[in-house]
């Protein structure tokens, strides 16, 4: 889409319409700089239309379909339920669509200049659209994000799709291989085993290896109860048709596979090698704590300038950048970026709970919790680290609702709030954020609901 005429010269550039790059574009034009957002897909970028957004739509329907399904602990008997795939598909796509048609109302209203098509780079000031336009820019702020990563042998093709494809399919597979056990592997898995798919996930080091053991054993053991198969230290060998032959020596056929192994920064065709942007070894682009590139009219935000790859972060990011070009003296110093997976049962966490030299861990069980008990959702639990001044460095919440809870665990660490500020603020009755309650009333040896021994 192209508003307008195209001006030969503006303030600032932002290459990539996702997440980011539009909050930084919104921002700066909060701030009365004239801007231009070039965009070569969907505005809202991978979030919107293919990931985050996308993702959790589905979850949101295969958890409806599955508690339907298993309401009988509750006294609702269902008969006959089915799924259409196709309507669900519907959902899934107008959510994305009318959040994309949100955005371009928004880009417009801040006289944001949105052109669909490529960018490159000719100079540090100045970039060739796909259209053979070139514009001048002042400053230019790179939001281009990530991409799938390919998987040798395993190219992506009619039935080997990577995410994005993964959640735009309009029936339910009979079989599903995900090769790749991170949290969107995990996540893909989950909603498809509740939908009624047999799934496989073969990963090289464990479940959600990155995250807290404890936690990643609730939830491979759900996945398990969901039917899911686990190759743990298993790799894909080699496909022929529907046949995958893995390193156990074990071939099965599988209707799709899935490959989630992780995300690789987007910077192809952007020229960079016309401007001073260095990249690191793995080929994200290098920033200052400003976000500035080794070129200082270049900026770089979001997953293009490394991890950890989040929405959130580049939401974040997105406003500092777009506060860095007008002059402002802000900058990327958060203490913590929280992170959640929606797997079942959910994992998010704020800071660190490694216990170590003056580090103190607390951990208070779902099963102690009132509202966990009613709902029968006890299936995890939520730890605190604190210091020797008890102050919070760390929370990790296991259980229902815990990506919502987790920014109260943010604030807190931001703020570097002590166990007593948090234990001594009154929480709702029942829910289950009295959880992060508990646990701090249990790190200053009051535990109430929650027996830790004397």
């Amino acid at each position: 889409m192209v508003v307008g005429s195209l001006p030969e010269q503006t303030d600032l550039v932002v290459i990539g319409g996702g997440v980011g790059g539009y909050i930084a574009a919104i921002r700066a034009a909060e701030l009365g700089l004239s801007v231009i957002l070039v965009e070569k897909d969907r505005l809202g970028g991978h979030c919107l239309n293919y990931a985050c957004i996308p993702s959790k739509t589905l979850i949101h329907i295969a958890d409806m379909f599955y508690d339907i399904k298993n309401a009988s602990k509750f006294g609702i008997n269902v008969g006959s339920i089915s799924l259409d795939a196709k309507k669900m598909l519907q959902w899934r796509m107008d959510t994305s669509r009318k959040l994309e048609s949100g955005v371009a109302f928004l880009c417009n209203s801040h006289e944001v200049e949105v052109v669909k098509g490529t960018a490159t780079f000719t100079s540090s000031n100045s970039l060739r659209l796909g259209t053979g336009n070139t514009i001048e820019f002042k400053k230019a702020i790179i939001a281009t994000g990530s991409e799938p990563t390919v998987l040798k042998g395993f190219e992506f093709g009619e039935d080997i799709l990577d995410y994005k494809r993964a959640l735009m399919l309009d029936r339910v597979p009979s079989t599903m291989l995900i090769i790749g056990g991170g949290y969107v592997g995990v996540e893909i898995a989950t909603l498809y085993a509740k939908l009624g798919t047999k799934v496989t996930i073969a990963e090289k080091f464990d479940i959600l290896f990155n995250f807290d053991k404890d936690a990643a054993n609730l939830v491979k053991k759900r996945l398990a109860e969901l039917d899911v198969s686990l190759k743990i230290g298993v790799t894909p060998v080699s496909k022929a048709g529907k046949i995958v032959k893995l390193s156990d020596g074990a071939s099965s056929a599988f209707d799709i596979v899935v490959v989630s192994i992780g995300l690789s920064p987007y910077t192809a065709e952007l020229g960079l090698e016309n401007t001073k942007v260095k990249l690191d070894e793995n080929g994200f682009v290098t920033v200052d704590d400003r976000l500035v590139t080794m070129d200082p009219n270049i900026l770089a935000v979001g997953d293009v300038n490394g991890g950890p790859l989040l929405a959130h972060r580049a939401m974040r990011q997105g406003v500092v950048a777009a506060e860095v070009v007008a002059g402002l003296p802000s900058g990327y110093d958060n203490v913590v970026v929280p992170a959640a997976v929606f797997s079942d049962p959910e994992i998010a966490i704020a800071g660190s709970i490694e216990e170590k030299l003056g580090i103190k861990v607390t951990r208070f069980p779902l099963s102690a919790l009132g509202i966990a008990i009613a709902l029968d959702k006890t299936n995890g639990f939520v730890k605190v680290a604190s210091d020797s001044q008890n102050i919070v460095k760390g929370i990790e919440i296991v259980g229902q609702s815990a990506a919502t809870m987790i920014s109260e665990a943010a604030l807190a660490i931001e703020m570097g709030a002590t166990l007593e500020d948090i234990a001594d603020t009154i929480h709702v009755h029942p829910t289950f954020s009295e959880s992060i309650e508990e646990v701090t009333e249990g790190g200053l040896g009051r535990g109430l609901h929650f027996f830790y021994g004397k």
